[in-house]
Parts: C-alpha cells; sequence; structure tokens
C-alpha cells in the first residue's frame, strides 16, 4: 500500500534511482538555472537571437538597471504590505478558530469546519467578478488593504483546516487539568495551547507568506497602479513598449523572489519541526 524506502529495493532499482533522481533534479532546476542566466546577460545577446546559450559577457548591471528603469523598490514594499498583514490576520484567526473547532463539541461544528474547508475547494477563478465587485462597492478596488483583506478571507480556510488538526492531536489532557484548576478558557488557550502551537504557526507563516507573495492572479485583477501593485505583477512594468526586456524581467524576478527564500531559510528549522511534529509518537 505504501511505498518501501530506496534501501529496501533491488539493486537494479537503487542504480535506476541514482540515475533518475540527478535527472529529474537537472529538468526541473533548468527553468530556474535559464532565469538566472537571462538576467546576467546583456542586451546585445538578446537582440542577437542568444537566449540559451551562454552569455557573451555577465551584466550585473541588470539588476541595477531594474531598480533605475522602474519602481521596484515601491513594488517591494506593496507586497510587504499585503504579505505581513495577511500573515499576522489568517494565522491569529485561524488560531482560534482551530481552537474553538477543535476544542468545543457543540452543534453545527462539522458543518462550519466543513464551510472553512469547503471554500478551499472553489476555483479562485470564478470568483474574480464578484470579489472585484465588492471592493469597487466598498471602496477598497486598487488598494493594498483591499487587496490584502481579501487574502486574509481566503486563506483563513486553510489555516484554519492545518490549526484544528494540530490543536486535535495536542493530549486533550492538558487542557482537562487547566480546567479543573478553574483556569478561565481564554486563559487556557492563551498559556496553554498557544505555546504548544508554536511550530505549527511557524510552518503555517512560511506557506502563507509564500502563497501570497508569490501571487499573480490577484495581485493584476484588484490593483491596477504602481502605487499599489505587489511585485509579481509590477515586473511586467520592466518589459519596453515594443521591446521584450526579459534581461530586465529575469533580474527583477530575482530579486522578488528573495524575500520568500530567506524566509524559508530563516525559519527553516521551525518550518519542518512543525510539518513532522505529531508523524511519531
Amino acid at each position: 500500500m505504501f511505498p518501501r524506502p530506496i534501501q529496501q529495493a533491488s539493486p537494479q532499482a537503487r542504480v535506476l534511482y541514482q540515475i533518475a533522481l540527478p535527472i529529474a533534479l537537472i529538468l526541473w532546476l533548468l527553468p530556474l538555472i535559464g532565469v538566472a542566466m537571462t538576467s546576467v546577460r546583456p542586451s546585445s545577446d538578446l537582440a542577437a537571437g542568444n537566449y540559451f546559450g551562454l552569455p557573451s559577457a555577465i551584466a550585473f548591471d541588470n539588476y541595477l538597471a531594474v531598480f533605475r528603469n522602474s519602481p521596484i523598490a515601491s513594488y517591494i514594499l506593496n507586497s510587504f504590505k499585503v504579505t505581513i498583514p495577511t500573515v499576522i490576520g489568517a494565522v491569529a484567526l485561524s488560531c482560534m478558530t482551530g481552537f474553538a473547532l477543535a476544542v468545543y463539541k457543540f452543534r453545527g461544528n462539522v458543518l462550519i469546519f466543513f464551510l472553512f474547508v469547503a471554500g478551499n475547494f472553489v476555483p479562485f477563478q470564478i470568483l474574480m467578478v464578484p470579489v472585484r465587485d465588492l471592493t469597487l462597492q466598498l471602496g477598497l478596488y486598487d488598494t493594498t488593504l483591499g487587496l490584502a483583506l481579501f487574502h486574509i478571507a481566503f486563506q483563513t480556510g486553510f489555516c484554519t483546516l492545518f490549526m484544528r488538526n494540530f490543536i486535535r492531536a495536542l493530549p486533550y489532557e492538558l487542557i482537562e487539568a487547566a480546567r479543573v484548576e478553574g483556569v478561565s478558557e481564554i486563559r487556557i488557550f492563551w498559556y496553554v495551547v498557544l505555546p504548544l502551537m508554536r511550530p505549527a504557526i511557524a510552518a503555517l507563516s512560511v506557506l502563507v507568506f509564500t502563497f501570497i507573495w508569490n501571487d499573480y492572479f490577484w495581485a493584476t485583477v484588484l490593483t491596477t497602479g504602481a502605487a499599489t501593485q505587489p511585485v509579481t505583477a509590477g515586473l511586467y512594468s520592466l518589459n519596453g513598449q515594443w521591446v521584450a526586456a526579459w534581461h530586465l524581467v529575469s533580474a527583477g524576478s530575482i530579486i522578488a523572489a528573495l524575500p520568500p527564500v530567506l524566509m524559508f531559510f530563516l525559519m527553516q528549522k521551525h518550518f519542518i519541526a512543525g510539518l513532522t511534529l505529531g508523524a511519531v509518537k
């Protein structure tokens, strides 16, 4: 039913695995390598049709040109304005909703949990028109606040699923012991459950940060100008009116990818601990 560890496979299977793994890794990395090479490729190479060969020179000036020729610093700031409130809001709400759905037994518990989960199965493209109309009616269209509020609402369902299942795996005896001692429910949540949720909070924060930072669809639907667009949508401004400046777009893409990569490496220990906690008893 479950795949066996490669160490238990036949010698032929192990040899095939050792050959196939580097090939699959190279194929997976080829687009990233291509973007990295194009980011240091001079524009003359692209004009001459040298898209996939080695660069004739290393043009690190492309990274400076990105900041000179576009308001990418403003785009990055807008991404932080959207991403950080979304992470804080979605994680905070999911901690409370996950605690309520995991600890309390009440009528409609399963139905409410199902509603949180069901939202994740709705194709987000069909929400484009109603969400855009709603933001227009509320005066939140083309604002970082409107984009952040939408992401908080949309991500809370997934985060609640994550947190509810994590809290249910915690020893319920801790909560019962605190209740016997007369501790209020709010203090139980704050002093007993929340400290145990730190690995899950760290893992969920990294996931949500990556999801929101890399979002392109809603960034183009709900924002239009350089004053509000995140970096994923703003990279398109690096192209000229008549010529596609792929060397600048590639350099901007590398710059835009740095924050989530740094976020992952800074939180790597907590991220892995949060995903594997409870896997082995």
